[in-house]
């Protein structure tokens, strides 16, 4: 099969367009791919914590690891895409995708013999397969696409990652028609778009590497790096994955919170994909007014806006009330983000040609290693920290009722004891669920840890429910408190990417401004 994705010849005139066209449908489907697994699972972290009785952290950890696998995986697989090319990739791609729904479908059976400790591990592995595929993927359609479109490289890695929002729009709309559906059937409605790029590119013909068509070394590939200019933009693109693919992992139940209706934040969530789905077409028109450094500018100026807005919405900033509030800022917030990755990716693909898949994977790598490592994760403690001090402050008595049995981390550094989803979700519906699981238990014959796990907190439900009514408001404004402040914080950083695009365009004007490089007017380099 492998060996069918990856016939490496450059494409003859007669077939190019239509091979092209194939390919660049197919990558394009998987990032549709990636999106729809993406929006599905920030659409069920609420429903995983409740089950399973995880807190924020805990779940900032599963999203946190799937985006570090990414990170790691991604430097690895571009050096295979310039030794083995792109469709060498793409089959890994399909491979780990489907395999990661086979691993997150052991989740329940896993829970019932082994507890919260081990579906905890289960859905941290699937999660993390799913974004290997995605590092393969990451790794070889960017240069794929660079290498088939060399004059208009930002216009078209824009439409390109116009199927990342896409597929959360899908995501989420299949989570609105899907809803009451248990969590394995939402989760997995990304294979339908797996299916189809796997049979698009089966067999197709693809373009030679960066390397072979130019006839390059490692070592030659490699020296852009030694360029100040690219590890700025590194150290920007780290900004990046914090602020757009760790803030994405929470925006939907953050959002929702904030309207005190998670539905509400589902719509939202839609609004802003959609508005990103379209606004990453006309990516090229803007890129000629204005430069791609002065595009991602005035994103980050919206980013931090939209933030910052977001965070207030409901409280000093309840324009309309709290869902016209929350719709106006996650719309700025909308536009801010829209073209932070493929443009950054552009930039790269259009001043450093030389690294081919090697720059780009580093960029990508280095989003992902930020947004797995401390985007996801910190955005989950600062809810934690932030809810947790609240409560403790305002209701002491309700925070020893709700808190999680153990203290969670963030780089091993900072400590907080959040509050436990399962007994959060309890309180929020007066233990209708928890009386359903019981008496579905009285009729079945359940795991033992499972047996365990809800006589537990029939237990201490029987005790809390006492204080139900003057625990209701504390804990869910504790809540809102969290989400809000985890938002403020988050602001910040697109405020420092601002500074550094503003002081990369300050640079490029005192050079003479800024401008494309074609390798094609480069002297020829050393044999690879």
């Amino acid at each position: 099969m492998i060996d069918r994705f990856s016939k490496q010849t450059i494409m003859s005139h007669s077939n190019s367009v239509s091979n092209s066209n194939r390919l660049f449908l197919g990558s394009f489907l998987i990032l549709v791919a990636a999106g729809m697994g993406f929006s599905a699972r920030g659409a069920i972290l609420g429903t995983w914590g409740a089950e399973f009785g995880f807190t924020q952290s805990e779940l900032g950890v599963i999203t946190g690891f799937g985006l570090t696998g990414f990170g790691l995986t991604v430097v690895f697989f571009s050096v295979l895409t310039e030794r083995l090319g792109y469709g060498v990739l793409i089959a890994l791609t399909f491979a780990f995708h489907a395999l990661s729904g086979l691993v997150t479908l052991a989740a329940v059976p896993i829970f019932h013999a082994f507890g919260k400790e081990g579906v905890f591990w289960c859905l941290t592995i699937g999660t993390s397969m799913f974004a290997v595929g995605n590092g393969a993927s990451e790794a070889a359609i960017n240069p794929l696409v660079a290498m088939l479109h060399p004059k208009e490289r930002t216009h078209r890695l824009n439409i390109l990652h116009a199927g990342y929002p896409g597929g959360l729009i899908l995501g989420a709309f299949l989570g609105v028609l899907l809803k009451g559906a248990r969590w394995e059937i939402i989760l997995l409605t990304y294979l339908v778009p797996t299916v189809i790029y796997g049979w698009l590119m089966f067999g197709q013909t693809f373009p030679a590497s960066q390397a072979k068509k130019h006839n390059m070394g490692m070592a030659t590939m490699l020296k852009d790096f030694t360029s100040p200019v690219l590890l700025c933009l590194l150290v920007l693109m780290a900004m990046v994955g914090f602020v757009e693919l760790g803030t994405d992992s929470w925006i939907q139940n953050i959002t929702g919170s904030l309207m005190a209706d998670p539905q509400k934040g589902l719509y939202l969530f839609i609004g802003t994909s959609t508005m990103m789905f379209i606004l990453r077409f006309v990516a090229g028109p803007i890129v000629h007014r204005i430069s791609p450094l002065g595009l991602l500018f005035v994103s980050a100026c919206f980013g931090a806006t939209g933030l910052f807005f977001l965070s207030e919405a409901g409280a000093k900033f309840n324009i309309g009330g709290p869902m016209v509030a929350a719709s106006m800022a996650a719309t700025v917030y909308g536009i801010g983000k829209t073209f932070y990755w493929p443009t950054m990716l552009g930039v790269v693909a259009e001043r450093f040609p030389r690294g081919g898949a090697y720059t780009l994977g580093a960029m990508g790598c280095v989003a992902t290693l930020s947004a797995g490592l401390l985007g996801g994760p910190a955005i989950g403690y600062m809810q934690d920290y932030f809810a947790s001090q609240d409560l403790l402050q305002k209701a002491p008595a309700a925070y020893e009722r709700y808190k999680a049995d153990k203290e969670n981390s963030l780089l091993w550094i900072f400590h907080v004891r959040g509050m436990d989803g399962s007994k959060v979700a309890i309180l929020a519906d007066d233990g209708k669920r928890l009386a359903e699981d019981l008496r579905v238990l009285g009729q079945t014959k359940a795991e033992p840890n499972q047996v365990t796990r809800l006589t537990m907190l029939s237990d201490w439900w029987t005790s809390a429910r006492v204080a139900a009514e003057q625990d209701r408001g504390p804990v869910n404004e504790a809540t809102l408190h969290g989400g809000r402040m985890a938002l403020r914080c988050t602001a910040f950083v697109p405020v420092t990417m601002a500074l550094g695009y503003l002081l990369l365009i300050l640079y490029f004007e005192a050079q003479g401004g800024y401008k494309q490089i074609h390798l094609e007017d480069t002297a020829p380099t050393a044999p690879l």
